[in-house]
């Protein structure tokens, strides 16, 4: 079989107006050696690809463009030949001059890179996560490389390797070219160019003339042709850095291009667009801004340099990284540039140093990380003038010896290579200021070697330092900064470094720490068991956090110069009475601990921070306040505090105190009037106390306050002189008993009012809301009555759903197995970067999905997530093979459907899914599982007889696995910790530019539900943070309500010192002996249309539910045809290929389409979240909303009906008629959800609130859609590019508009006739204005 031969190619779908199409393109075609056009992207596609592609005015819509993908997909014919066997497989190959549609080609393991072009041009590229484009070699087998991506991303089985090889969207992760895209590779980047309108000096004289010339903007300098064709003739070449580059106003799209100096020269150029002329000032501008001559040529897919970068021949900087030269091709081109001083050739996939870089005499910092260097050359000796040479993350195992003659080095980077000691080498090294050797192999830390060295900086962290020698005599005069952060150590004596400054020993098991504290001014022993000998006179700063520390060392009494001091997390019990009086001390972390009282009387002290949080304190010293009249920040949240001390000795006087958190304390309403003496009070928390009134002459002398939290008190008004509090901006008081609506929306500079879990009856609203809110939470009140109808163009309410709304959880009123309740919180800058998803009826009333998302500080991954890891999860359900990898697998296409979406950035998923299993095969009884799966730092905690039963792990570069995992990739860890500097977490969505040292894997457990189960938790990262599983599962077990419950998580999480986003669901348990020994009815036998596959993936995916809401997911999605470059951008997708209303009605699979599908007509399904939003569109405020329809920037959301499978005209199709089923009595009932589970709207991240949705699915569509359509979740193309529209020269205008307009009345005659017969047709392409 010739493998290489079976390429589909592109065949035009056939229309009526197909040839009057192919005249206009035909005609066009005729001049275009005569004028040159800017081709739109939507042409389509004829018989004759010389003629119709190159010049088309007219653009497909979108039932033509899915007719021509069809064509390229592969057919059941091949399918069968590559599940045949598993070294068969089929890569998708795009070409280069249309990547939108990709060709499948089959082949084997074997097959190699030349067989698959099959001819040596054009050669095939590889391209992964939409970055650099590399060649591959001839002898590379694609497949090969294909199957060893997935592999590393997380698929276990060959089989299902084999089967997400042959979709098509894996291209958005990895992709295959036939010869370098024209897309790719940085063209655009490197260089502007075309042919425009050229004068040269001023416009008053009349002696310069305008003339067609070639100007081309590369590096640093504007290149201008001096005859016609640019090839031919002499270049003008004109200096940009430190000239001006401004917009001539008296003539339309020209630019005036200045050099600097006093023989300083002008060009003018007339463009013919204004988006052109936009780019062109953009580009140019930031040229003539920079103080050096510097180009950054990064990521650009390069071989070898651009021929016009050789004008700048002043150029001094180069930045040439992530890119492919190689040492034989592309570096020797260099030398050119003699004044070259720095050079970066990071993550080029060197093997060996190229020796041309040694005849850079000039050059004084070279950067070769991330590469596969082995050796330096003897020749490196001859780089004199090299000061910073950067070597990390490569194989070097030794140095030459004649790195020693270059005396001018100061920095040598060495880190995460395979060294097992110092080298010798660096001894001699004089001048050398740093020395970082992380991530090597050394396990031993020679001490006395140190004196050797001149470095005064020392970067050991990350090795596996077994023994530490120490100098016997003698001391070490030079080393100031060391970090063995990381290193195994147990024991550390560097007490002969008298000149240390700085130490960092974190994340040891240090018993003994010996320093010389003469110099050393900071100190970082976090988890640790740290002793200190001797004092340190000098030290500012001292972390001793998660150690285990049973008191205060006495010695820090005396270290007057300590300002920062930080002892969380250990076990003290009182803290020394000189400690809080220290002259210099200006904060003082003591949280977590176990005192239980503070010194009585305090001295004056300078205190500027106090965390006391989390510990058995009864009572604060009564003259804090007084004394410490520098304190702007008190945290005292979780202790058992009754009362407060006075804030002043009189009244009149106030303090400097700014935020005060007493959350989950024991307060009365006596301390309320002592609140009144901080006047500069900004932020007051006093949740989960005991107060049942606020004094309102108390709150109204808090005129600065900002925030205010009185959550889960007994309060039953909020006093309404909180109008004296004109700057608010956020009032939380849910889980209270108040019966009467606040005064508060008529603060100017409110923004978030939470009344939730209250008992009101009655909301009283202004005739205008304030223009700042983003959101009223009113949910949990059962007993306020709304008018639903009248709140509907009110954006930022939060209530429950109305009563007369259908819900699924109405019919028979069965008893609830579990139900829900979830809550959000935005972070900084009111950014909403969580999202969380609640179904209590999932794939069938015996099962449940919950997860909570986290994007940090991404709005968009969250939402994708939520909308669309459902659907993919009861996609892995339908496929039936291997159950236990469902959960994997759906992380693992998650990560494809993000990279679909446009979407490099990542976050952090905790998914939870509850199904009911047989015991035995074949019989109705079994019982409940709860599978829980995450990736990051989202968690799920179980409470099982009231214990926190963890149920999630977080995977990070301290995991020895972990670590040694990412190293096999060559992956660097920065001194933040973070893997590449992005991401602390190894396994976490997205980031697929880090893959494969970061994949989505997650970590799987499951548990078999049991009476004695009362709850489970999802929480957001934040959330973690600050609490642990034991006091998160502590806190609400006794809160009876859901939706208080997940109230309460994030409500202390905030006090605790948490600013992200958070979010938490709350999910209770009702688990009975008699849940798990039910009997159903037997499901339906399985359609005799359908024959039970053999191979494990045969039949493709199954069709699920209608209800589901994974139709479109199954329906072979439109995938990506372009990869976006930015963070956060969306690339175009595509719609789902047509399905027949009988298939999608009936080919369901056997048990499953019963159980989704609602029990009321009409086919809504409940639904609890909105759509995938982003932050980058349109403020709410900006123009009133369509119902159903939700702007997010680039790209428009439709809420359709997917259920009730509307036709085109807008009927229902008809369902086939269903019998009425009792659910057994202790089953949930589908979509079963607590009182306040719904949330009915919920607030976006630009204050907008989507509407409760009634059915599972969102449909992204264009913006100029006319009508709904049939389809899953998927996202919309991306806006047309201004500069891609077609450009008609003026001489041709005319003639063109007379060509359009017989089209024109061809096509309605056509119309015409076919109205006629009572018949139309919807046209294959639309004409596109000129």
């Amino acid at each position: 079989m010739n493998l290489t031969a079976n390429v589909y190619s592109l065949t035009s779908g056939g229309s009526s107006s197909s040839s009057s199409g192919a005249s206009v393109n035909s005609l066009l075609s005729r001049r275009r050696h005569r004028h040159r056009r800017n081709l739109s992207l939507g042409a389509p596609t004829g018989t004759s690809s010389t003629e119709a592609s190159p010049l088309s005015t007219l653009s497909l819509d979108r039932k033509t463009f899915l007719r021509q993908k069809q064509t390229k997909q592969l057919q059941a014919s091949d399918r069968t030949w590559v599940r045949a066997e598993l070294r068969r497989g089929c890569i998708h190959v795009h070409d280069w001059l249309s990547p939108s549609y990709p060709r499948p080609v089959l082949c084997t393991l074997d097959t190699s890179a030349a067989e698959v072009a099959s001819s040596p041009s054009p050669a095939l590229f590889l391209q992964l996560h939409g970055g650099a484009v590399r060649r591959l070699a001839d002898d590379e087998a694609p497949l090969q490389i294909l199957n060893d991506y997935l592999a590393h991303l997380g698929f276990d089985d060959p089989w299902r390797v084999q089967e997400e090889g042959m979709n098509p969207e894996i291209g958005c992760l990895i992709r295959f070219y036939f010869g370098k895209p024209r897309c790719v590779g940085g063209s655009e980047r490197v260089q502007l160019s075309g042919v425009f309108n050229v004068r040269k000096g001023k416009l008053a004289l009349p002696v310069n003339r305008w003339s067609r010339r070639q100007v081309t903007l590369s590096g640093t300098c504007l290149i201008v042709s001096s005859v016609k064709h640019a090839h031919t003739g002499k270049m003008h070449i004109l200096p940009l850095i430190g000239g001006k580059v401004e917009d001539v106003k008296r003539h339309s799209h020209c630019l005036a291009f200045s050099s600097a100096g006093a023989q300083s020269q002008t060009y003018y150029v007339s463009y013919d667009s204004y988006t052109e002329l936009l780019r062109w000032h953009k580009a140019a501008s930031k040229i003539a801004s920079q103080r050096v001559n510097s180009v950054d040529l990064s990521c650009c897919s390069l071989e070898e340099l651009p021929t016009q970068l050789f004008y700048s021949q002043d150029l001094t900087h180069l930045n040439l990284k992530n890119n492919f030269l190689s040492p034989h091709k592309g570096v020797p081109a260099l030398t050119r540039f003699c004044q070259l001083r720095s050079v970066s050739l990071a993550n080029n996939a060197l093997s060996h140093f190229p020796l041309a870089l040694c005849d850079l005499s000039s050059l004084s910092e070279l950067n070769l990380s991330g590469n596969y260097l082995s050796a330096l050359p003897a020749d490196i000796g001859t780089m004199h003038s090299l000061q910073n040479l950067l070597l990390d993350g490569n194989s070097l195992s030794w140095l030459p010896v004649e790195l020693a003659s270059l005396e001018g080095l100061t920095y040598l980077g060495l880190s995460f290579n395979c060294f097992s000691s110092v080298p010798a080498v660096l001894e001699k090294l004089r001048g050398m200021e740093r020395l970082c050797l992380a991530g090597n192999h050394l396990s031993v830390l020679d001490v006395a070697g140190l004196q050797w060295l001149p470095a005064r900086f020392v970067d050991l962290r990350l090795n596996r330092l077994q023994k530490v020698t120490s100098l016997d005599t003698g001391e070490l005069l030079h080393v100031v900064h060391l970090d063995v952060r990381d290193a195994g150590l147990q024991q550390l004596d560097v007490s002969s470094l008298c000149r240390l400054e700085l130490i960092r020993c974190d994340r040891n098991a240090l018993s003994l720490l010996r320093v010389n504290g003469h110099a050393l001014k900071a100190l970082h022993a976090t988890h640790n068991g740290t002793v200190v000998q001797p004092t340190p006179e000098n030290l500012t700063v001292l972390d001793l956090s998660w150690n285990k520390l049973d008191r205060v060392p006495d010695w820090l009494c005396d270290c007057s110069r300590l300002e920062v001091l930080d002892i969380n997390h250990n076990c003290v019990s009182e803290l020394p009475v000189r400690l809080l009086s220290s002259v210099g001390l200006r904060k003082l972390l003591v949280g977590w601990n176990n005192m239980c009282r503070l010194p009585e009387r305090l001295e004056r002290s300078q205190l500027e921070i106090l965390d006391l949080q989390h510990n058995l304190l009864m009572e604060l010293p009564h003259n804090l306040f007084i004394k410490a009249q520098s304190l702007r920040y008190l945290n005292a949240s979780a202790n058992k505090l009754e009362g407060l001390p006075a804030a002043s000795l009189s009244e009149e006087a106030s303090g400097s105190l700014e935020e005060l958190y007493l959350t989950n304390n024991n307060l009365t309403d006596k301390c309320i009037p002592l609140l009144t003496g901080h006047a500069h009070l900004r932020v007051l928390h006093l949740a989960y106390n005991q107060l049942q009134t606020f004094i309102a002459s108390k709150l109204a002398r808090l005129e600065q306050l900002e925030e205010l939290d009185l959550s889960g008190n007994r309060l039953k008004a909020v006093p309404t002189t909180i109008l004296s509090c004109q700057r608010l901006h956020s009032l939380s008081a849910h889980s209270n008993c108040i019966n009467a609506f606040p005064e508060v929306l008529q603060l100017p500079e409110i923004k978030c009012v939470d009344l939730s879990c209250n008992e009101l009856t009655e909301v009283t609203l202004p005739e205008a809301l304030p223009p700042k809110l983003l959101e009223l939470d009113l949910t949990g009140n059962p007993r306020l009555s709304l008018d639903h109808k009248s709140l509907d163009n009110i954006r930022c309410f939060r209530v429950d759903p109305s009563s007369s709304a259908p819900c699924v959880s109405e019919n028979l009123g069965t008893p609830a197995i579990w139900s829900h309740s979830y809550t959000e919180a935005s972070g900084l800058k009111n950014k909403l970067c969580v999202a969380a998803l609640a179904l209590d009826s999932f794939c069938g009333s015996r099962e449940a999905l919950y997860g909570v998302f986290d994007g940090d500080r991404n709005v968009e991954v969250p939402y994708l997530l939520q909308c669309t890891m459902g659907d993919v999860l009861a996609e892995e359900l339908h496929r039936g093979h291997k159950e236990e990898d469902y959960m994997t697998n759906t992380f693992l296409t998650m990560q494809r459907k993000l990279g679909t979406a446009g979407q490099r950035m990542g976050g952090s998923a905790a998914l939870c899914h509850i199904r009911h299993d047989s015991l035995v095969p074949g019989e109705h009884g079994g019982c409940f599982t709860l599978k829980t799966a995450n990736v990051g730092r989202c968690q799920a905690v179980l409470c099982r007889d009231g214990k926190a039963v963890q149920l999630s792990t977080v995977h990070t570069v301290r995991d020895d696995d972990e670590y040694q995992r990412i190293r096999q990739h060559n992956a660097i860890v920065t001194e933040d910790n973070k893997v590449g500097g992005v991401t602390e977490c190894t396994r976490i969505m997205g980031y697929s530019f880090l893959c494969p040292s970061v994949t989505p894997r997650p970590h799987v457990s499951t548990v078999t539900l049991t009476p004695q189960d009362e709850f489970f938790l999802l929480g957001s990262s934040g959330l973690w943070e600050v609490l642990s599983p034991c006091e998160a599962v502590e806190a609400v077990r006794n809160v009876p309500d859901s939706l208080a419950a997940a109230k309460k998580l994030v409500t202390l999480a905030q006090s605790y010192g948490c600013s992200e986003s958070l979010s938490a669901v709350v999910v209770k348990l009702s688990i009975t002996d008699d849940c798990c020994c039910f009997c159903e009815p037997p499901p339906p036998p399985p359609s005799p249309g359908l024959a039970t596959p053999t191979h494990p993936y045969e039949g493709g995916i199954p069709l699920p539910p209608v209800s589901s809401g994974t139709v479109s997911e199954l329906s072979s999605e439109f995938s990506t045809s372009e990869m976006s470059s930015e963070v956060g951008s969306t690339a175009s997708s595509e719609e789902p290929l047509p399905q027949t209303e009988p298939i999608t009605s009936h080919l369901n699979p056997a048990g499953r389409a019963s159980a989704r599908r609602p029990a009321f007509g009409g086919g809504a399904f409940q639904r609890q979240f909105s759509g995938a939003l982003s932050d980058n569109g349109l403020d709410s405020e900006d123009e009133e909303p369509i119902a159903g329809v939700f702007s997010n920037g680039s790209r428009v959301e439709v809420e359709a009906d997917v259920h009730c499978l509307r036709r085109r005209d807008g009927t229902n199709a008809p369902l086939p008629p269903e019998p009425p089923q009792t659910p057994p009595p202790c089953f949930p009932s589908p979509g079963a959800e607590s009182r306040s589970g719904t949330l009915g709207r919920r607030a976006r991240a630009n204050g907008s609130v989507a509407r409760q949705g009634q059915n599972q699915d969102v449909i992204e569509e264009a913006g100029d859609a006319p009508i709904r359509k049939q389809g899953g979740y998927f996202n919309a193309p991306s806006q047309p590019d201004p500069d891609d529209q077609l450009i008609i020269p003026p001489e041709l205008e005319e003639e063109v508009r007379q060509i359009i307009q017989q089209q024109q009345e061809q096509q309605q005659l056509q119309t015409h006739n076919q109205q006629t017969h009572n018949y139309q047709k919807t046209s294959d392409y639309f004409v596109t204005p000129l």
